[in-house]
């Protein structure tokens, strides 16, 4: 695949099916991914690969907190700042009705928290999670370096026609995903990336994406 046409492509998937991703397509996957960007070289970041029955057992008690209203575990930094505005918060507030129109919830449905948290906790039906850590002594610029090691894994994903969705609703249950994946109190939870093929018959979500003249200044060019 092109790498045009893997960014392009790329989008978070909210519905998949249960078809099996090969431990083979994965291994390949994440040692190429290894080749991402890493300041001094350090690869801060710390990838589980859930799978099977513990994917699902995961699921089960994820789920269960999901439904019974658990707000959830203190989080260990912000999803988002406490105050957007614009043009963030516009972005977001656009993003967000798209979003929940495509997953069949209302927008002033009473029951929307704890839908959109049972959809997230069931991964969208993936087979396959990808849980990334990183050891608490690492600093931005590492976080940053683990954005673009996710990032490269999910282009390379589309190049074995999977897809993917991040999700950092998962750090909202990191006791229970910790206590699943036996990673210890020194690493922190960056984020979930559910794995798979894409289900049949779904309607695709692409958001939009601002003007190039909104985002990029060219400099002497």
């Amino acid at each position: 695949m092109d790498v045009y046409e893997a960014v392009d492509s790329r989008r978070a998937v909210r519905a998949f099916s249960d078809e099996p991703v090969s431990k083979e397509v994965l291994e390949r996957v994440l040692s190429a991914a290894a080749r991402a960007p890493s300041s001094g070289n350090l690869q801060p970041w710390r990838l589980y690969v859930v799978t099977g029955e513990p994917l699902a057992a995961l699921k089960r008690r994820a789920t269960a907190r999901a439904l019974a209203g658990d707000s959830g575990d203190q989080r260990e930094y912000p999803m988002y700042p406490v105050e957007l505005t614009s043009p963030y918060l516009d972005r977001f507030a656009a993003a967000a009705a798209q979003r929940y129109q495509a997953l069949g919830i209302e927008r002033d449905d009473p029951d929307r928290p704890t839908k959109i948290a049972a959809l997230n906790s069931e991964a969208f039906g993936a087979p396959v999670v990808l849980f990334c850590y990183l050891d608490r002594t690492m600093g931005p610029g590492q976080w940053g370096d683990a954005g673009m090691y996710l990032q490269t894994a999910m282009l390379l994903l589309r190049a074995e026609g999977l897809h993917s969705c991040p999700q950092v609703m998962w750090t909202m249950y990191r006791e229970t995903v910790s206590r699943a994946v036996g990673a210890d109190d020194g690493l922190v939870l960056f984020c979930g990336i559910s794995v798979g093929f894409e289900k049949e018959g779904v309607p695709p979500l692409r958001t939009g994406r601002a003007d190039l003249a909104e985002t990029v200044s060219f400099i002497g060019a």
